[in-house]
């Protein structure tokens, strides 16, 4: 009985989900949901009439949050669908190391495992430049959903 072995627990965190389920019809414009198992948000809605088997169909029409690609999907309003839960965070570059970052937020907590993003292709080279070799300070925005943070916007601060 004083085998502790038994109750090794791997896990730390607080059993908090990446997505949360979400009926079709309560999907908003603008919204995010999972389309084929990527993050998107939602550019347009359309709800077809019921039809003999009646379900009204929502039809939306979404881009990836991290690749800007365009996907559809249609489903019964009634069915459910998930939805991602999607943080934005701000943090400042403090190092640029080959397409690595090292960033800083507000609090003092550094991070080291983002790259320099490679969507839209223009924002890596464009942060790099707005940093000027640590001449600048630049604050860039990171999205995170479903475990991938990707940099989506940076602004340059003027000191």
């Amino acid at each position: 009985m004083g085998d502790e072995a038994d109750y090794v627990i791997e896990s730390t965190d607080a059993g908090a989900s990446a997505t949360i389920p979400m009926e079709a019809g309560q999907v908003k414009k603008g919204g995010y949901m999972m389309i084929k198992g990527k993050p998107c948000k939602i550019l347009s809605i359309s709800v077809s009439k019921t039809g003999k088997h009646g379900h009204a169909k929502c039809n939306f029409t979404a881009t990836d949050i991290f690749t800007g690609k365009k996907l559809e999907d249609m489903i019964p309003s009634t069915h459910g669908t998930t939805v991602p839960i999607v943080n934005r965070s701000d943090w400042e570059v403090i190092d640029i190391d080959g397409d690595e970052l090292t960033l800083m937020d507000e609090g003092g907590n550094q991070k080291t495992d983002l790259n320099l993003p490679t969507y839209p292709e223009t924002m890596a080279e464009d942060i790099r430049t707005a940093w000027d070799g640590g001449e600048n300070s630049v604050i860039v925005t990171v999205q995170a959903a479903v475990g991938i943070e990707q940099i989506i916007a940076f602004k340059k601060e003027n000191n």
